[in-house]
């Protein structure tokens, strides 16, 4: 059969190596959909998304809408003829009648293996739950958040000490391995979609910034595990007395405490060691307000912790 016309809807980084690996394998690329330019940075100037950047440096047509729900866009999307939408990241929702645009279907690649975790942050819940596993799923798209059946998955172990960071770069290579491996099953019609077991569903809400607060009557390996998740983006955080102190890295370890948590029970080169709920958390990179990241040696220089309290005044 003749190459499928595709529109490929994305924003963040996250969505670059599936379009890469759709424009290296051949496929037509008719257009992209991308979030509108947001203000970014210190200056507040409007900043193109990474799909935008790579989707131009293509030569590939660009679309910004606010709302996909608008008939004026949906008649603009329907006229490009697609015979696939592919949607990686995009963080707009996709109205029934977009999903019945396309000639042969809507795919999805979902950040997890569904139906562990559907929804907006499936990265930062695998890490803080704890997963030994999580991955890429290639879904058919439907009017549920994340309900439709899986045309393929793609398992990705989960080590200790990874953070968000990196299981979100491993996934996007992994989502573009994966996307473009599957394709050529699909449109040869030789993958029959399994449908997901809604009784296995779990949800991976938004962030709020009520997630990034550190409680420290909680185990030091679900500390550890929330501070790893939220590097390098949105960064735990817990109180210094008035200050907030941001908490790029910690180390969870085994030892009995009576000390109240938040306790910073003892300091120096190895790090800033805090009581908690089961066990110590030893922080080793922090960070101040306006201030720089630092190793914990370094921040100590300045100051002492030793015997003081972290958390909510």
């Amino acid at each position: 059969m003749d190459a499928p016309r595709l529109i490929f809807a994305g924003t963040p980084d996250f969505a670059v190596p599936s379009l890469r690996g759709l424009l290296e394998a051949g496929y037509p690329v008719v257009a992209i959909y991308t979030q509108p330019d947001r203000p970014a940075g210190r200056g507040r100037q409007l900043r193109a998304s990474p799909l935008k950047i790579r989707a131009q440096s293509a030569g590939i047509p660009v679309y910004q809408p606010t709302t996909l729900r608008d008939p004026a866009v949906q008649a603009e999307l329907a006229a490009l003829q697609p015979d696939l939408l592919i949607v990686a990241a995009y963080g707009l929702i996709l109205p029934p009648e977009v999903l019945a645009i396309p000639r042969l279907d809507c795919l999805n690649v979902h950040a997890s293996l569904l139906p562990r975790w559907r929804g907006a942050a499936p990265i930062h819940r695998a890490l803080m739950a704890g997963d030994a596993e999580t991955g890429i799923s290639i879904m058919r798209m439907e009017a549920g958040l994340d309900t439709g059946p899986v045309f393929a998955r793609a398992a990705f172990p989960i080590e200790r000490g990874l953070t968000g960071g990196e299981l979100h770069d491993a996934l996007a290579m992994l989502g573009g391995l994966t996307l473009r491996a599957t394709l050529p099953e699909l449109l040869a019609g030789r993958l029959t979609p399994e449908p997901q077991d809604d009784a296995l569903a779990t949800y991976a809400p938004k962030l709020s910034k009520s997630d990034l607060e550190l409680d420290w009557t909680r185990p030091a390996l679900d500390l550890e595990r929330q501070v790893l998740a939220f590097n390098p983006y949105p960064v735990a955080q817990t109180w210094l007395e008035e200050h907030v102190l941001r908490i790029w890295r910690a180390v969870a370890e085994e030892e009995s405490v009576t000390a109240l948590p938040g306790t910073v029970l003892r300091e120096g080169p190895s790090g800033i060691v805090v009581a908690t709920g089961s066990g110590v958390l030893r922080l080793t990179e922090v960070q101040l307000p306006g201030g720089k990241l630092l190793p914990a040696a370094a921040f100590l220089n300045a100051r002492q912790l030793a015997g003081r309290r972290l958390g909510a005044a």
